[in-house]
């Protein structure tokens, strides 16, 4: 499995074509010192062999739809349940399974970029339509790693991409991320229903609870409450709602380590960031440095439409029509 990388005078990023898999971004510290700062394994044949969500491009539909139901213009679809009752990040052969073909293009805007791209047929894990995807990694010299998103369907189907890389900005292998400080422009967020296991299709205010992110602060601070959504999870798997959604690339959030002095802003053109702080990583997967991954070994920051977003009408439009481009912008900027 070839290793492809995006260089710049500052730092390195590899990548394979099998989920385009991001296995390693080095950055350096306040200091000056370089760390790889996403969780992950030491040897391709380990990530290979490991899981297979990390750094991975996840689709046709990240995140969760309950049942696996859903509807389009009067015709139900039902997609494999592989997360319990619900169908979870595309299915069991979903996009971070494939092999993406990769080829380097050159483009003004970055110093260095590669497309990946794979079609996936009308029926593929029961999704109708035919979809072409092209995924452009770029980056830029100040820093800016790139995800350019774009999709074309034969019939109307739903979609919901993003990628699903875990930051440690202390350096894979070096721990908890508990310590980090975690900011969102999110004034909102979607609280989770025990029965479905995930979005109940509310939408609620972060004000005086563990998720109110608006003012920059501890994940630990916010895990560690008797909140009964944190409990849930033992810890935030949540969707945040992006305040003054537009369309346009703004910034979503912010994530620093106090120890390196890494910091961390996404930007994203979508209505959701989904924060993760992995509760089910439990020390029995060896990870990079030969180090336990453990709970909270990374932070996810998946931009996105919302969980379960096909079957509710308030939420954001998750349906891609033939005569339409599907579009989405994620930059993970490292100051």
């Amino acid at each position: 499995m070839q290793v492809y990388t995006l260089k710049n005078k500052s730092i390195e990023i590899d990548f394979i074509a099998r989920g385009g898999q991001i296995i390693s971004i080095k950055v350096p510290d306040a200091k000056g010192n370089v760390a790889d700062v996403v969780v992950g394994y030491d040897t391709i044949e380990e990530t290979l062999n490991g899981d297979a969500y990390f750094g991975a491009l996840c689709g046709r539909y990240a995140n969760r739809i309950v049942n696996g139901e859903f509807e389009i213009e009067g015709e139900k679809f039902q997609l494999d349940c592989n997360n319990e009752t619900n169908h979870l990040h595309g299915g069991v052969d979903g996009f971070n399974q494939r092999n993406w073909n990769v080829s380097a293009v050159d483009l003004d805007r970055y110093v260095q970029a590669y497309q990946l791209s794979l079609i996936s047929e009308d029926g593929d894990q029961n999704y109708p339509g035919k979809l072409e995807v092209s995924v452009i990694y770029g980056l830029t010299g100040d820093n800016q790693f790139v995800i350019e998103y774009e999709a074309e369907t034969s019939k109307p189907t739903v979609i919901n991409l993003t990628s699903h890389a875990y930051f440690n900005l202390n350096g894979a292998g070096n721990g908890s991320a508990m310590n980090h400080e975690l900011q969102l422009n999110a004034s909102n967020y979607t609280p989770i229903s025990a029965g479905l296991g995930t979005t109940s299709g509310e939408i609620a205010s972060v004000k005086d609870t563990p998720f109110d992110f608006t003012i920059e602060k501890t994940i630990e601070s916010a895990c560690e409450t008797d909140h009964e959504q944190i409990r849930m999870f033992d810890g935030i798997d949540h969707n945040f709602v992006l305040d003054d959604f537009d369309g346009t690339v703004k910034l979503a959030g912010v994530l620093s380590d106090p120890e390196s002095g890494r910091k961390m802003e996404v930007y994203t053109d979508q209505p959701g960031i989904q924060i993760y702080t992995a509760a089910h990583f439990d020390g029995s997967d060896i990870g990079k440095k030969g180090a336990p991954i453990v709970q909270c070994a990374g932070i996810a920051m998946e931009t996105q439409i919302f969980p379960n977003s096909p079957n509710y009408e308030h939420f954001p439009n998750a349906i891609l029509k033939p005569d339409e481009k599907y579009k989405h912008v994620c930059i993970y900027k490292f100051c």
